[in-house]
């Protein structure tokens, strides 16, 4: 659970007493949005609330602090320890990982190569600060469902956005890693695409993904699938967020070198997934043993349903 002080230190020692009311409330912080010459907003326990100047927490809008464009650059320049060429890979990207995994996402003028990638970014405008919530525990609810004769099975999350997909799988990868009343433990490959799963921050994850754990950070899920089955022989492989044929087919990969997969999926509802097209050759052979179906109810993440590789209902109404 992210702590007070760690979002103190996102920012520099001149705006810290500003930021004290927010950071009491770190337990139930999720995002600061920031926008050079617009209102401050922070997303508290689900819901948009607005710093005014004077550092209050406050429910109106009218009352919000416009954010000053020089301050922003202070807060950038404060996270990349005043180094900004040295976290340039990870500007290009679009977004840092720092201390405590949490994850500032970033928007402002491209700076594209002569062959259209993105060389750089400039004049950085906006951000979005995501606070990590590591929570042990999280999957207690789903583990009994994963097995079959102590066997891992292949496993879908679905979820809305913000439904808390990172959340369980970070659990679930964790205690597969650790060992469980289900099953010892067993090698577990995560390719973090976007640093949100194991929150690595120099390489080092900030969030506890097991003891038999390996992490690719930062590097695409495709190749990431592939470079970790050549070289960690892993027993199962966890991505987040498919999205598409590439994944997919890397996917099948996986499985078909006898590693178990443990994916997400945005979706709100299982009939969405089995309409998405890249899915359908999955589908039909039955490939995933376990579809676990997450929602939010009165601001909170839940487990709605779990479904086994016939979508028969194992847990849920």
């Amino acid at each position: 659970m992210a702590g007070k002080e760690e979002i103190l230190h996102i920012f520099p020692d001149y705006m810290r007493q500003r930021w004290a009311n927010v950071a009491d409330r770190a337990g139930e912080l999720q995002e600061i949005r920031l926008r050079a010459g617009r209102e401050v907003i922070v997303k508290i326990s689900g819901k948009e609330r607005y710093l005014d100047g004077s550092g209050r927490v406050e429910t109106d809008i009218g009352c919000a602090m416009r954010m000053d464009g020089q301050d922003m650059e202070a807060i950038l320049n404060h996270v990349c320890g005043y180094s900004l060429y040295a976290f340039s890979d990870e500007i290009r990207q679009g977004f840092l990982t720092i201390p405590g995994g949490h994850r500032i996402g970033l928007a402002g003028q491209v700076i594209l190569e002569e062959g259209g990638a993105v060389r750089n970014m400039k004049y950085i405008r906006y951000m979005n600060i995501r606070i990590s919530h590591e929570i042990k525990g999280a999957a207690d609810k789903v583990m009994p469902y994963l097995y079959k004769g102590g066997r891992l099975m292949d496993t879908l999350l679905i979820s809305p956005p913000g439904g808390g997909k990172t959340t369980l799988l970070r659990d679930m990868i964790r205690q597969i890693s650790d060992g469980n009343r289900f099953s010892a433990g067993i090698n577990v490959a995560v390719v973090d695409e976007r640093s949100e799963i194991a929150g690595c921050y120099m390489g080092c994850p900030q969030n506890d993904v097991g003891i038999r754990t390996d992490v690719l950070d930062a590097c695409p899920k495709v190749l990431g699938m592939m470079m970790l089955l050549r070289s960690m022989s892993p027993e199962a492989v966890a991505v987040d967020e498919l999205g598409g044929e590439e994944d997919i087919r890397a996917v099948s990969q996986v499985m078909q070198c006898g590693s178990r997969i443990l994916a997400t999926i945005h979706g709100a509802s299982l009939q969405e997934i089995r309409e998405k097209e890249f899915l359908t050759a999955l589908i039909q052979r039955q490939a995933f043993g376990r579809y676990v179906l997450l929602g939010r109810k009165d601001g909170n993440c839940r487990v709605e349903a779990i479904y086994d590789r016939r979508f028969r209902l194992c847990y849920g109404s």
